[in-house]
């Protein structure tokens, strides 16, 4: 199995003052090496039927509306999946929401636990380009918490890559950003969100 992950939003609670409303993270998974290279040669194949370069970077936030569409659209029909988790901040009380390193932890542990049964022998892919505290964070959990004492192996290895250089990390970046767009109120907010419905398995919005 093969889990990408991606985040969207920051951890600043002065929200008004420049920090986000939601902080979302996203887990796509794969449940094995074939359909993960089906998806990356999808990922290619949309470069050259749209005439693009071929290391153009899938980014949501830079990206225009038809061009994020036709970018899902193309990649809906593939086997995979995600979880996703969207921390309401103006919601948050409580000291340890404070710091960083309890922010992210606290969120590590949420949508980890959520995608448990789900879980087995897994490689999961960190873009080395996103948060440094989220990156530490998520890595800390996967190692020390995950792995239980049954005796089943859910995470298997945890890495870093360049997401300008990784098709499936790109791929993560969009789908964290079409849910983070459906919480955002906007008249076309649950437009990008919708053409993947149908690989969503929970997307968790706390605290309510």
């Amino acid at each position: 199995m093969l889990i990408f992950i991606d985040e969207s939003g920051d951890s600043g609670l002065k929200i008004g003052a420049g920090s986000s409303k939601y902080f979302t993270v996203v887990l796509v998974a794969f449940e094995d090496a074939d359909e993960a290279l089906a998806m990356d040669a999808r990922i290619s194949l949309l470069r050259k039927e749209q005439g693009l370069p071929d290391d153009f970077e899938f980014h949501f936030s830079k990206m225009k509306p038809g061009h994020r569409r036709t970018f899902l659209q193309a990649i809906a029909p593939c086997s995979f999946f995600y979880f996703a988790i969207v921390i309401n901040k103006a919601k948050l009380t409580g000291h340890q929401f404070q710091q960083k390193d309890s922010f992210y932890k606290y969120t590590c542990g949420l949508i980890f636990e959520n995608a448990k049964p789900q879980l087995s022998d897994a490689t999961v892919v960190i873009d080395e380009s996103g948060s440094q505290d989220f990156i530490r964070e998520l890595k800390t959990y996967l190692v020390r918490r995950l792995n239980d004492e049954s005796g089943k192996c859910f995470i298997k290895k945890v890495k870093m890559q360049t997401s300008t250089k990784s098709n499936l990390l790109q791929l993560a970046d969009m789908i964290v950003g079409s849910v983070a767009r459906s919480y955002g109120g906007k008249k076309d907010s649950r437009e990008c969100r919708n053409l993947i419905a149908h690989r969503e398995i929970h997307v968790q919005f706390w605290p309510e």
